[in-house]
């Protein structure tokens, strides 16, 4: 379990109980808690440098979520670089909202990670103690539907990792279950599945495990379970029922990137139980870079590798960069000639 160096707290977050049971348990440990009035403008995080920024990550907020906007989750799989179909897509984001939840950030370093847009107010990993009030709006929207929605409740952590600290996915799973309509999902990076796989999910619940090569793990996803480990947790959550869904993402284009690809997917075709490979779906995703990466990637990991490439890498909006089309077509020609491959029966729902 995660032992932050100091805890950071909003007052009002003592009122609750989840908020009263995380102060008392890092009080008992000796952890400084210090008070303060905005889990959003934390001043002494923000006179903190670049190069501070892994120590950030040692620390813990504990706030309310003042914030419940459910925000559209755009169909991006139809973007304008998808010209080349695969018979088995359908090319559609998994979820009908991104929905604000339980905790925001993450203590593994990433370094594409777009939570961090601006960091120091993203870096560290928040948690927002009303879980009832955001789960019964959950409920709220998901039976006033006429459709069954999907709503995405990890778009801004990764609940896996969260649980370890607060239990809220084994908290929401089992609140949510006997709701009539609506399911939830989220991403992980993380292997730490064995409390959710008793629970009685009854299929309501997609857990989608992002995957990348052996090498891109270890040397930019710090901190996030091994390739290994979390090709093993989708074989137990699928053993256990769940919906199963797998991203490849990010996709980065590193020099060998089509051996490393390449690699990874003959990897999961030989380690993915046959239970998998009948029922799981696909997600490919390309890695989007900022301007705000830079700097902090310059500052605070000058030695790790530089995700920047001038030489296929566009600007695209404010402050970030996209790999340029003829790159990025190429790819994902060849990353659908690879899934077609070694994955012909599984549905890619989409690429962007």
């Amino acid at each position: 379990m995660f032992l932050p160096k100091s805890v950071y707290y909003e007052k009002e977050s003592e009122n609750y109980e989840l908020g009263k049971e995380l102060l008392t348990r890092y009080r008992e440990k000796g952890i400084p808690c210090i008070e303060i009035a905005n889990h959003n403008n934390i001043e002494e995080m923000r006179k903190k440098s670049n190069s501070e920024f892994p120590n950030m990550k040692q620390n813990l907020i504990i706030g309310i979520r003042k914030t419940h906007n459910f925000v559209p989750n755009q169909d991006k799989g139809k973007g304008k670089w998808n010209n080349v179909k695969n018979e088995h897509s359908t090319e559609h984001k998994i979820s009908d909202f991104l929905v604000p939840y339980t905790s925001s950030g993450c203590i593994a370093m990433c370094l594409y990670c777009y939570l961090v847009c601006n960091y120091n107010k993203c870096a560290y990993l928040r948690l927002f103690v009303n879980r009832e009030q955001m789960l019964d709006k959950i409920k709220r929207v998901a039976n006033q539907s006429e459709k069954d929605l999907v709503l995405e409740i990890g778009s801004n952590s990764d609940l896996i990792l969260e649980n370890t600290i607060t239990g809220n996915l084994n908290w929401t799973i089992e609140n949510f279950v006997e709701n009539p309509k609506g399911f939830l999902t989220f991403p992980t990076k993380f292997d730490m599945v064995d409390p959710i796989l008793p629970l009685n999910h009854k299929g309501k619940i997609i857990v989608r495990m992002s995957i990348n090569p052996k090498e891109i793990v270890r040397t930019v996803e710090i901190g996030t379970s091994p390739l290994e480990k979390r090709v093993q947790a989708i074989n137990k959550l699928c053993d256990a029922d769940y919906p199963i869904g797998i991203l490849i993402a990010p996709i980065i284009l590193v020099e060998d990137w089509r051996e490393k690809y390449t690699e990874l997917v003959q990897y999961l075709a030989e380690n993915l139980s046959e239970k998998v490979k009948k029922v799981a779906f696909f997600e490919l995703i390309f890695m989007t870079y900022s301007y705000i990466h830079r700097k902090i990637n310059e500052e605070a990991f000058p030695t790790l590798l530089n995700l920047y490439n001038p030489n296929i890498m566009t600007g695209r909006g404010k402050g970030k960069y996209t790999y340029n089309r003829e790159v990025r077509e190429e790819a994902e020609i060849f990353l659908r000639d690879l899934m077609r491959k070694y994955f012909p029966n599984n549905e890619i729902k989409y690429i962007v």
